[in-house]
C-alpha cells in the first residue's frame, strides 16, 4: 500500500494518484477498498463538482468520495487521464489534464480538459475544485435520448 507523503504538496498528490491507479487497478468503486486513497485525504475533504454534470454537487468526508467515486463509475465506462500538467506545485496545486472518456449510457467518447485547484494542508488533501470548459457537453454525452426520440 502506498502511503502518503508529507513532504510536498505536490508529492501528496503524486501519491494519491499512484493511490488511484492501484485502487481502479484492483476493480475500482463498488469493488475495491477504498482504504489504499483515504491516507491521502482529510477525514473533512471537501470535492465540489459542477452541479450541471451527472455527478455535480459536493461531496464530503471519505465516505463522500467514496459515493462520488461510484456516481462517476456509473457515468464513465472510460475515464482516462492523458496528460497531466502541473502548473501550481505548491498548495494550492494547480493541474490541467487532458481527458478521454466515454459515456456509459450513450457510448459517446469525448476528448476535454479539466483544471483543479488542490489544496493540501498538513500532508493531506483538504479541498478539490475541479473545472471543466463545457459541461453542457459532457452533460449532453451522459445522457440518453429519450425513448420517442425527441
Amino acid at each position: 500500500m502506498i502511503k502518503p507523503s508529507t513532504t510536498t504538496a505536490l508529492a501528496v498528490l503524486q501519491g494519491m494518484y499512484a493511490a488511484e491507479a492501484e485502487y481502479l487497478a484492483a476493480g475500482g468503486p463498488g469493488t475495491a477498498d477504498f482504504a489504499p486513497l483515504a491516507p491521502f485525504f482529510a477525514q473533512d475533504v471537501v470535492l465540489h463538482q459542477a452541479t450541471a454534470l451527472p455527478y455535480g454537487g459536493v461531496w464530503r468526508g471519505h465516505e463522500g468520495l467514496e459515493r462520488f467515486f461510484l456516481a462517476m463509475s456509473r457515468t464513465w465506462d472510460i475515464f482516462e487521464m492523458v496528460e497531466q500538467q502541473f502548473l501550481a506545485t505548491t498548495s494550492p496545486l494547480v493541474v490541467l489534464t487532458r481527458v478521454h472518456a466515454r459515456a456509459r449510457a450513450t457510448g459517446e467518447e469525448l476528448d476535454f480538459p479539466i483544471l483543479q485547484t488542490i489544496t493540501v494542508e498538513n500532508g493531506k488533501i483538504s479541498e478539490v475544485h475541479p473545472f471543466y470548459w463545457d459541461t453542457a457537453a459532457i452533460a449532453a454525452a451522459c445522457t440518453p435520448p429519450p425513448p420517442d426520440g425527441r
